[in-house]
């Protein structure tokens, strides 16, 4: 171990964001950046793919698969596991099966493919990097490195002003207009939604007032892209 700074006040100090990419509103960093960054900084640094009867994947067949995998830094190994997903995080099996959406609709989730396994395993040895102190704000849900969001949190607080953080939307939010065609607020509404900016009728009333009527609509188009695979 580094004697005079940790491998976590080394890593967890680093800013990713320009690395990150998002996608049905979840955020992922890239492997092949993390390891380069980890590599840079402890050259010893080393992974593995926890084989199981040879294989790189842990396989039930009511459950699905199972990747794991162990990283070492500077003497210290930590393992960490990660189900093979598709695209809208439903776990995969070796045959498609199908579920309920809370909308009330049914999707299906396809088989794994090899392809799938070699996608978990990478993020797995990313989200394994996070245990490190690499990217572990993007997990925990934050903008920033604890460090850097703390600096600027105090230089805001010498030249702002103590305003109210929330206002309530003052606009209703239309879905068609008086030619019956849908207005360019709502169709943004819903190539947010496509793009994973928008996961429930809450964020909506972030920014505009939703009625019961529109509420039905936005959870229309919540039921057509949200859940969609990539």
């Amino acid at each position: 171990m580094n004697t005079q700074t940790s491998t976590w006040q080394i890593l967890s100090q680093i800013d990713c964001n320009a690395k990150i990419e998002k996608k049905n509103g979840l955020t992922y960093l890239s492997w092949a950046w993390a390891w380069g960054i980890v590599k840079e900084k402890f050259p010893l640094a080393n992974y593995e793919v926890i084989k199981f009867d040879g294989k790189p994947y842990l396989f039930d067949e009511n459950l699905g698969y199972l990747i794991q995998t162990r990283v070492t830094i500077e003497g210290e190994t930590i393992q960490m596991q990660l189900p093979v997903m598709d695209g809208a995080n439903k776990a995969q099996k070796h045959i498609p099966y199908t579920y309920s959406t809370k909308y009330g609709g049914e999707k299906t989730v396809e088989s794994a493919t090899m392809f799938d396994i070699n996608t978990a395993i990478m993020r797995c040895l990313t989200k394994n990097l996070a245990m490190f102190g690499l990217g572990h704000y993007i997990y925990a849900g934050e903008d920033l490195p604890q460090d850097y969001t703390n600096e600027k949190s105090e230089e805001k607080e010498k030249v702002t002003p103590n305003i109210s953080k929330h206002t309530e939307p003052t606009n209703w939010l239309n879905v068609k207009d008086a030619k019956k065609e849908f207005t360019p607020e709502f169709l943004a509404v819903c190539e947010d939604i496509k793009n994973g900016l928008i996961n429930s009728v809450s964020d909506v009333r972030k920014k505009y007032k939703v009625s019961k009527e529109v509420e039905k609509s936005i959870n229309s188009a919540l039921e057509k892209y949200l859940e969609t695979a990539e």
